[in-house]
């Protein structure tokens, strides 16, 4: 990992208070620890960090940091960076004083290269496991980001920690055997099925679209032969009682006469 030089001013405005005056002046609170001196708190321009973060592949930045002008420069690694949950505006800067001479681990972020052969002709899905990987190596020899070649995996394979190539001076630490990128089996018609019924069960009703379907199905289906028969009842139930009035009128009319 190549350094950038970065410039910092020394803070002398601390707590809450300090850090809303600092960010005020469009600057960033920020500190620095390690190596053999005690932790020392700084400001960076929000202009420098910008232009830091934008010109880098991930926030694992290896800097020269020059403090007030000085002439000597102290190599350091960003640790992390803290942004406002909303406006994803950089709020503190942790930086980690690094020998050159001396390993450090950091996370560094994992991507993937190429379309597997499983989703090419399988119909599977690439699934990226575990987003970072915890790596140790001298400061120069930081991978600003590892990048794995999936071209070849399988329908149901899978690549783990322990098949990564890392790159030259870095090793890769962590369980060898947990996956990074896995190309999953594409579900049958019955896995689907089973997988709505069980989403339909949880949520404790029915799906809206079969729901729809059913009431279009109600409101449209033509009347069975045994239900237009009691409709032909009722409608020939009234032309009968009219013609009993009729029946029972007549001896009345003749008795009269």
């Amino acid at each position: 990992m190549k350094s950038v030089s970065l410039s910092a001013f020394q803070r002398t405005q601390t707590r809450r208070k300090g850090a809303r005056a600092v960010r005020a002046n469009e600057r960033i609170p920020a500190v620095i620890y390690g190596g053999k001196s005690k932790p020392e708190t700084l400001e960076l321009t929000e202009k420098d960090l910008k232009n830091l973060i934008h010109h880098s592949v991930s926030e694992n930045v290896l800097v020269d940091l020059s403090v007030d002008g000085g002439k000597g420069t102290r190599m350091a690694l960003v640790k992390e960076i803290q942004h406002h949950p909303l406006t994803q505006k950089a709020l503190h800067v942790d930086l980690q004083e690094v020998r050159p001479d001396e390993k450090v681990t950091i996370m560094a972020p994992v991507e993937s290269v190429g379309e597997p052969v499983g989703v090419k002709t399988g119909g599977g899905t690439l699934e990226h496991v575990l987003f970072k990987l915890k790596v140790r190596a001298l400061p120069k020899d930081l991978p600003e980001v590892i990048t794995v070649d999936v071209s070849n995996l399988e329908l149901g394979k899978s690549i783990h920690i322990g098949e990564i190539t890392a790159p030259e001076g870095v090793e890769i630490l962590g369980d060898k055997k947990i996956p990074v990128f896995s190309v999953a089996v594409p579900l049958t018609e019955e896995q689907e099925a089973a997988a709505l019924a069980e989403a339909t069960a949880a949520a404790g009703g029915q799906p809206e679209m079969l729901k729809e379907k059913k009431e279009e199905g109600e409101a449209g289906a033509a009347p069975a032969a045994g239900d237009k028969a009691k409709a032909g009842d009722k409608a020939a139930a009234p032309a009968a009682a009219g013609g009993d009035k009729g029946a029972a009128a007549k001896p009345a009319a003749e008795k009269k006469k």
